[in-house]
């Protein structure tokens, strides 16, 4: 019989203390160059006749890199139509606003004063709503790659950005885009680990990991923009709402239908309507619009050779390096670890050792709903905040899952990182439109030739 060299109890320490880390590594590394915020758009003069700030960027996806994108004429209006501010975006692509008072103002973007190649993603107007005494207030507006308002200039020559050559060689899109891979690859991996994880303890497949996402990108614009704190505070909030809500999806939900004998087709059916219903929740409480945080907004990015970050991207880099780190050592050298793998591989003898499975499903949920709150504060960071973020990478999520093996925490992590990649770099020979097609593909073919994953071992049932 096979023995595990581990206590009959497991500690809750050692999860808080994977958690504990993620919220130092944000405390230290934020606190350094980026809380400076050396790069960061400093913000309008405020004034007694504008002591309000409207403000945005203009960035245009081109070939899969951010440019930014200067001389778009902005202008900003009450709601019956008198125009309190204009003004054109800089070299950066970052324009501001002062507005008089508290209220709803119109922005609206002048697209004729776009360049040829691109388009605006979405109607040129949009409401934003300055409340309860927030001093500043993002507008957002998506850009394409297209024929824009212009026209063509009729001298038969496409510029850069239309024809695909934003004056890069192959190789440097090819390392901006796999940088950029990496970054999406490692938020991926911490989001994908918790899913993994409740899949190896307990079997089930947990469709509302997706909302878990979404619930700390929101929980953190509630703590810095609703109530005021600073993101760093307001991060570190929103991870341990997501552990707390985790532990209570489990505890409140999951542990009773487990006890009382509900198959896992039954529960996972619950956990789509349970994803459903907060998807919904969600729009009803924070409405449709993209948000941003009220810290690291807009950023000058950083040339490194001939690759473009800004500071935040390569802080959230860092972070998810440090948290992975410590979940790899959480599993490996400590007790509560080798309980959560020992459950994983065979719940029975797990018990039979003396260990306490219902608690050591407990810790997996508040570890994987901590880690997906971290995940989504950085993702809503680093690209918007929207009431659906978490569901529109739902497939991407389980691809790298898939990829790397189902219930082990170290595949998870390697197949989200290559599905990051692939992501990013296939928009090298495919529109950026149907970057997330190539993941899927991913999926359906190592569903096919190799269903247990890079890490997962092969189990013959019947």
């Amino acid at each position: 019989m096979q023995r595990w060299p581990i206590a009959a109890k497991s500690s809750p320490s050692a999860v808080a203390g994977v958690l504990l880390a993620g919220v130092l590594s944000i405390l230290i590394l934020l606190a350094g160059p980026l809380a400076v915020g050396a790069q960061e758009v400093e913000p309008a003069q405020v004034t007694e006749d504008s002591p309000f700030i409207v403000f945005g960027s203009f960035n245009a996806v081109v070939d899969g890199a951010r440019e930014p994108v200067e001389g778009v004429a902005v202008s900003v209006a009450t709601e019956d139509g008198k125009v309190v501010g204009e003004t054109t975006s800089d070299d950066a692509g970052q324009w501001e606003v002062g507005v008089p008072a508290d209220g709803a103002y119109v922005v609206t973007v002048d697209d004729a004063t776009l360049p040829d190649s691109l388009v605006l993603g979405a109607a040129a107007e949009r409401t934003v709503e300055l409340t309860n005494g927030r001093v500043r207030v993002g507008a957002l507006f998506p850009i394409e790659a297209g024929t824009g308002p212009a026209g063509d200039t009729g001298d038969g020559n496409e510029s850069s950005a239309a024809s695909g050559d934003t004056g890069r060689s192959g190789v440097e899109r090819f390392l901006q885009l796999l940088v950029e891979g990496i970054r999406f690859g490692l938020l991926l991996g911490m989001m994908a680990i918790g899913l993994s994880l409740i899949f190896g303890t307990t079997g089930l497949t947990n469709f509302a990991h997706a909302e878990m996402v979404t619930f700390g990108a929101l929980a953190a614009f509630f703590f810095n923009v609703i109530l005021g704190l600073h993101i760093i505070p307001a991060a570190i909030l929103a991870t341990i709402s997501g552990a707390l809500a985790g532990a209570a999806l489990d505890w409140g939900l999951f542990r009773r239908l487990r006890n009382r004998g509900a198959s896992l087709v039954s529960q996972l059916v619950i956990t789509i309507g349970l994803s459903i219903f907060l998807r919904y929740l969600f729009l009803y409480i924070f409405r449709g619009d993209k948000r941003s945080y009220e810290q690291y907004a807009v950023q000058v990015g950083t040339k490194f050779g001939p690759v473009n970050l800004t500071q935040k991207d390569m802080w959230t880099i860092a972070i998810c390096l440090l948290v992975l780190l410590a979940v790899g050592l959480l599993l490996q050298r400590t007790r509560t670890g080798r309980a959560m793998r020992a459950v994983s591989d065979n719940r029975d003898l797990a018990s039979s050792s003396g260990i306490n499975v219902q608690r050591v499903i407990l810790q997996v949920w508040a570890l994987g709903g901590g880690l997906a709150a971290l995940s989504g504060v950085l993702f809503g960071l680093s690209e918007s905040i929207a009431w659906d973020m978490g569901f529109k990478i739902l497939l991407l999520i389980f691809a790298g899952v898939t990829l790397g093996g189902l219930g082990t925490a170290f595949g998870a992590a390697i197949g989200s990182l290559l599905i990051g990649i692939l992501v990013m770099v296939s928009t090298i020979v495919i529109p950026a439109e149907l970057k997330n097609v190539g993941a899927l593909l991913v999926l359906i073919l190592v569903l096919v030739v190799r269903p247990q994953g890079i890490l997962g071992r092969s189990e013959r049932i019947g």
